[in-house]
């Protein structure tokens, strides 16, 4: 039996976000701001251009979670506009 299998893993959970990003975190950060953005707007396309109902809810609650995540981290990272950036 494997060791691994055997044992499950906790999450790690951090209560809040620390008060300083390393500029590695904050370029990964923007990165994922970018990767957000455009999901958002590819699933604001799809919706718009969707004749089937149910589809296009679909992409439309899709757009909504990645327009969520987008908001997410600029939150974040303007928080951190007065921290500071290691």
């Amino acid at each position: 039996m494997n060791l691994f299998s055997q044992q499950k893993e906790q999450p790690i959970s951090f209560p809040e976000p620390p008060k300083m990003v390393s500029s590695k975190d904050f370029s990964y950060l923007t990165d994922m701001m970018s990767w957000n953005l455009l999901a958002a707007k590819k699933m604001n396309w799809a919706a718009e251009n969707c004749q089937l109902p149910d589809l296009k809810k679909e992409f439309e609650t899709a757009e909504q979670m990645h327009s969520n995540h987008y908001d997410e981290l600029l939150k974040l990272l303007k928080q951190n506009e007065g921290g500071s950036v290691s």
